[in-house]
Formats: C-alpha cells, sequence, structure tokens
C-alpha cells in the first residue's frame, strides 16, 4: 500500500493532522502534492539513485516532500533545522544532492549555504522565497496529479555522526521496485503493533529523525492519519492523546519523565484509553521511569533496539520486560552476537561488543573506512552500531555503554567530536575533552573539561566564552551547558586521551 493507494479509496481522509495549527493534509492532497513534486524532480533531469535533501521543521508538507523522493525512486536526506552554516553546507555538498528544499522560516540559514553547495542545481523554498530559492508552490502548480510514468521505491539516506565528528550518510541499497511491494520495517510494525487503516499515529518528535520519519510513512502506507506535533509539550501530548483518539505513538525516554513530573492532577485529566500501543526507542530507559509509566499507562509499553543503520532489531513487549526488567528485547532482525576484543563469542552474561549476524546491508557514504570499522574483524559478514552489552540466558540484550562515548539527550545522539574540534581551536584552549554526564531529566548533558593555556584565566568567565563560542559553530544542543577546568588532561605520551578517566568521574555508580 502507498497513498495513492489510499487516497483511491479515502481521498478525504486526513493523512496529516498538525498538532498546533490544526491543518490538514488529506491522503488526496498528500497523493497529488507528491506527485507533482515527482514531476518536477523528473523535469529537473532526476532519476532512480539520483539525491535530494530538504531541510523543514515539522511542516505540514514535510511528509509530501518525503513521499515525492520516496516514489521517485530517489534518495532523500531530512537535514535537521537546528544546524548551523556549516553542519548544513556539509551535509548537502557531502551527500550530493541536486536538489535542496527548504521554507521561509529557516531562509537565513538555508540562503547561507549556497556557495558551498555547487551542486545542488535546484533550489526551492516553501512559504516563501530568499536569495538563489525559487518559489516550492510555483515550482510544483502546473506539474500533473498523477504517478510519474517511472515510478519506484527509493530510500533515505540519514546522517548519523561519527566519533571523527564529521556525520555520515547511512546508505542502504534503494529497492527501486513497486512501491505495493511491503518492506521491513512494515512488515515488523504489522506484526508487533497491529496498525490498520483506522489507527491514529501520534509523532511527537522532529521528522527529521529516522524512527519519526519512518514510522509515519510506514503508517500511512496502511491508510492511518498521522498526527504531528510541531514541538513536544507533555501536557500537550496527553490532551491530543484524548481529542484524536491516538492508538499508537512512539517516544523517548524524555518524554516520559516530562509527563511523569507533571502535577498529579494534570496527568489525570486526560482519557488515554484509546492508547493502545506507546513504543519507544533511541536511548535506554530507566528501569524506575519505565516502572511508573507502567503503573499509569498500563501494561501498553512496547520497546525495541535498532540503529538507522537497519542491521538489526530487537524488541521487548511489557510481559517480558517485568520479567528481564532493563532489557532492550530480544532479536528479531539478525542474530546477536556479543563478541570480545578479538571477534570472540563470549558467554551469556559476559559484556562485549553487539555484532549482528545476517541483518540488513547499509555502507557509510563516502566513507569506507568508516564501513569497514563497522565490520566484524574476523570477515563473516556481521556489523556493528559499536554498543557494548551482554546477553541474558534467555537471549536478551542489555545495553552497558555507548559506542564511543556517544551522548544520548533526550534520545538525540550527539557526538562529542564535534564540540571538541571547535573548542579546540580556541586561542584560550589547549586541550579539552568533552563527554555526557548523568542529567535526571535528559538523560545526558553535554560536559566539556577544558585544559586552559593559563590556568589564571579558568573560571566563570571563561566558561561562559567557550560555550558562546561552541554555540556560534554548532547546533545548540551539541555544546556543552557545563565546562570544568583542569591544568592538565590525561593522555598517553602517544597523545591518545584517556577520556574514560575523566568521564568516569562524573559517573559514581559505573565507576
Amino acid at each position: 500500500m502507498h497513498p495513492g493507494a489510499i487516497a483511491a479509496v479515502t481521498p478525504d481522509k486526513p493523512a496529516v493532522v498538525m498538532a498546533g495549527s490544526g491543518r490538514i493534509v488529506t491522503y488526496r492532497e498528500l497523493d497529488e502534492e507528491s506527485n507533482r513534486l515527482a514531476h518536477l524532480f523528473r523535469a529537473a533531469g532526476l532519476r532512480p539513485g539520483d539525491h535530494i535533501a530538504f531541510m523543514l521543521t515539522n511542516h505540514p508538507l514535510f511528509l509530501s516532500v518525503a513521499w515525492a523522493a520516496h516514489r521517485s525512486g530517489l534518495y532523500y536526506t531530512p537535514i535537521s533545522s537546528r544546524l548551523q552554516t556549516d553542519e548544513l553546507a556539509y551535509i548537502v555538498d557531502n551527500c550530493g544532492a541536486r536538489v535542496f528544499i527548504s521554507s521561509a522560516d529557516l531562509a537565513d540559514v538555508a540562503a547561507s549555504i549556497t556557495d558551498a553547495t555547487p551542486k545542488v542545481e535546484l533550489r526551492l523554498m516553501i512559504d516563501g522565497v530568499a536569495e538563489g530559492f525559487g518559489s516550492y508552490e510555483e515550482a510544483v502548480a502546473g506539474q500533473p496529479v498523477t504517478p510519474v510514468e517511472d515510478e519506484c521505491t527509493g530510500a533515505d539516506m540519514l546522517y548519523s555522526s561519527g566519533t571523527t565528528g564529521r556525520p555520515k550518510g547511512v546508505k542502504v541499497p534503494a529497492p527501486h521496485g513497486p512501491l505495493e511491494e511491503p518492506g521491513t520495517l512494515l512488515q515488523l510494525i504489522s506484526a508487533l503493533f497491529a496498525p490498520s487503516a483506522d489507527s491514529v499515529y501520534l509523532s511527537p518528535a522532529p521528522l527529521y529523525h529516522a524512527a519519526p520519519l519512518r514510522y509515519c510513512m510506514t503508517f500511512q502506507r496502511l491508510g492511518a492519519t498521522v498526527v504531528v506535533m510541531e514541538r513536544f509539550d507533555p501536557e500537550q501530548y496527553l490532551a491530543l492523546v484524548e481529542r484524536h483518539k491516538v492508538t499508537h505513538s512512539q517516544l523517548v525516554p524524555t518524554m516520559f519523565i516530562k509527563m511523569l513530573k507533571l502535577p498529579e492532577e494534570t496527568r489525570a485529566r486526560y482519557d488515554l484509553s484509546s492508547l493502545r500501543y506507546a513504543i519507544h526507542a533511541a536511548a535506554p530507559c530507566p528501569v524506575p521511569v519505565k516502572e511508573q509509566m507502567m503503573e499509569w499507562w498500563g501494561p501498553i509499553i512496547h520497546e525495541y533496539y535498532a540503529g538507522t543503520e537497519g542491521n538489526g532489531f530487537l524488541y521487548v513487549g511489557p510481559e517480558d520486560w517485568l520479567k528481564h526488567k532493563g532489557t532492550v528485547g530480544r532479536s528479531l532482525l539478525g542474530v546477536v552476537h556479543i563478541c570480545d576484543e578479538e571477534g570472540e563469542d563470549v558467554p551469556a552474561g559476559t559484556h562485549g561488543t553487539i555484532f549482528f549476524e545476517n541483518g540488513g546491508r547499509f555502507e557509510y557514504h563516502g566513507d569506507p573506512a568508516k564501513t569497514r570499522s563497522a565490520q566484524d574483524p574476523k570477515g563473516r559478514g556481521w556489523t556493528t552500531l559499536g554498543d557494548i552489552g551482554y546477553l541474558d540466558e534467555d537471549g536478551f540484550l542489555y545495553l552497558t555503554d555507548r559506542r564511543s562515548y556517544m551522548i544520548i539527550s533526550g534520545g538525540v545522539n550527539i557526538y562529542p567530536q564535534e564540540a571538541e574540534n571547535v573548542l579546540s581551536v580556541h586561542p584560550k584552549v589547549a586541550d579539552v575533552a568533552v563527554f555526557g554526564v548523568p542529567d535526571e531529566e535528559m538523560g545526558e548533558q553535554v560536559k566539556a573539561v577544558v585544559e586552559p593555556v593559563s590556568m589564571d584565566e579558568a573560571g566563570p568567565g571563561l566558561e561562559a566564552e567557550l560555550i558562546a563560542y561552541c554555540r556560534e559553530r554548532l547546533a545548540h544542543y551539541k555544546c556543552p551547558k557545563s565546562i570544568d577546568f583542569r591544568s592538565e588532561l590525561p593522555r598517553h605520551p602517544t597523545g591518545k586521551l584517556y577520556k574514560r578517566l575523566l568521564r568516569d568521574e562524573y559517573w559514581p555508580a559505573r565507576s
């Protein structure tokens, strides 16, 4: 199924409902809008396998743009609306986008990358225009509302940062088959969460992330209504469940925490009885938080562990989780192996790197070295996300560390090297280490430890200066919220930073 098939049967059914504005996009509108844009792609010379990029907030047309690329057989890269100029320019150029789409509310940063992205042949802006951009609305207005003749399935290519600082595109093979063919994700969602045309799916997160984008599009394949929050607010979330009789939703643990902090009378005010599946992923959920959510919402909370790379998928339902508290699930896609540093399997209960056998194929776009680093050193074809964990005797996986000190704050991946690269060139910084420290609400927050050129300057003034310096060059969520100062950072004579020694000081429970 796909929006065109749904539109043929229920054209006036809401495909998208914007939570704040109330704007509705029907299946007819979703189908026609995505077809017009698909024809524009073809008119611009794009063929299956080519690439587009777009930077939008949770806009009513976000999913129309995604569907236009998907049904054109293109690779498409949705980009965070929070990025700064250099970060945005790098991704648009690196992915090889021939078309770049943005909106008037992001015009300043979108227009600032024109000179740095010469591969882009067509720039379109929704809700207005900016220098170098044509009007999206005018460009698509005269295009046909029927499918392109060579309609076929494309694929997203989302950027997942690496420990070397620069983000890398996660590229999976584009199917290029008929839109009607069900993909692996549709099969998994259908088997686990029983979606149907009668479902109402509430998406509270930015759509440029992998799970919100893919789940929204999957539910639309079945003819469900997708309610999109422009931004998450805990009480509004509860009100939306009641108002729209939401049946399915996907969240991150930080959202649970924010809702649990609402006053008891606020939490009790809303009827949540329609909600049958509350799905969470992106970061491990603290056991006490999930226990409280189960007490409040009942046994409807489901968890999975997977990555943008699609090389494995683990799942745990509420009943199994209560028997195996803290697990992120048991494998449904890919055989899980826990390996030591030599690549050998270790016994149950022993910590090691998590590998998947017979999982989905992927590569990191333009980075064969990074692609190889995710592969089994023994050449068995297994792949890893770099996470550390262990299996219990029943095959349930528990995560115990994060790949290369990646920080997960509010369900968003943050890679310390990006902030380190910025701060290290500041004239008052001799050395710097960035890592995650505990945060009750967000799970982790970004911390920097700096060796200043002069310890005489260490203090609140330099801390504020360095944080502001970082925020001028990176999205704010990637920058440290606080900075401590040391006269020397622990480094090996070879230059290797012993970040673990620093990080463990802030994680006493793990030290």
